[in-house]
């Protein structure tokens, strides 16, 4: 048991340290988390893939000058293997000098399991909450994904971004009251339509009845 004054990931990091093939069990933690953080933003297999691996080759290179930062129950290491990933993903970002255009349905695979089993509204729902988080601000998405995708806690995420912890909480509310607004025009949009569709079909019955 780790005590509560350590860094979690402390023990492990030591002993990559002195032994570099110890790094795999950092590797093993949170290749999945930065996978599918990276997933996320570049919506490409292969490119995320290929970030993943830079992540971690460039974590193990800086493991000597890694100091942490972050307070217990917080995991230092993890909030700084995701500044590497954060500044990976940007520097991959003005290299390509495009905005990602593979299909939502690529995210939603990254969600979890359990949307396989969704019913098609739910899918539709999940895929509109995408949607509008793809167009958010980066620092805004990566707020949104960090929180609820890689359940990190706003001074986590804080440190990854660069902003202090009341600020984070700021920039998370004010992203979900973004999505808010999309979803709710959305559905009324969706809800005007359905009407004149069942407006149309009603007009049509009435006249075949004529």
């Amino acid at each position: 048991m780790v005590p509560g004054n350590l860094d979690v990931d402390r023990s492990a990091v030591d002993e990559a340290r002195r032994d570099p093939r110890a790094f795999e069990a950092l590797y093993r933690k949170y290749v999945a988390q930065v996978y599918s953080f990276a997933l996320y933003e570049l919506r490409d297999r292969h490119a995320a893939e290929d970030l993943t691996a830079q992540v971690f080759l460039r974590a193990l290179a800086g493991l000597p000058r890694f100091r942490e930062q972050a307070a217990p129950p917080d995991s230092s290491f993890r909030v700084w293997l995701f500044q590497i990933a954060r500044n990976a993903i940007s520097n991959e970002r003005r290299r390509v000098r495009r905005h990602p255009i593979a299909p939502l349905d690529l995210a939603a695979e990254v969600a979890g399991d359990h949307d396989v089993q969704a019913t098609a509204a739910e899918r539709e729902q999940l895929l509109e909450a995408l949607s509008a988080i793809d167009q958010l601000p980066d620092d805004r998405r990566r707020a949104l994904l960090l929180r609820f995708v890689e359940e990190m806690s706003t001074r986590e995420i804080g440190l990854v971004l660069g902003r202090t912890e009341g600020a984070t909480r700021v920039l998370i509310h004010r992203s979900l009251q973004s999505v808010a607004a999309h979803l709710a025009k959305v559905g009324a949009g969706g809800a005007r339509r359905t009407g004149a569709r069942g407006a149309s079909r009603t007009a049509g019955r009435r006249r075949a009845a004529n």
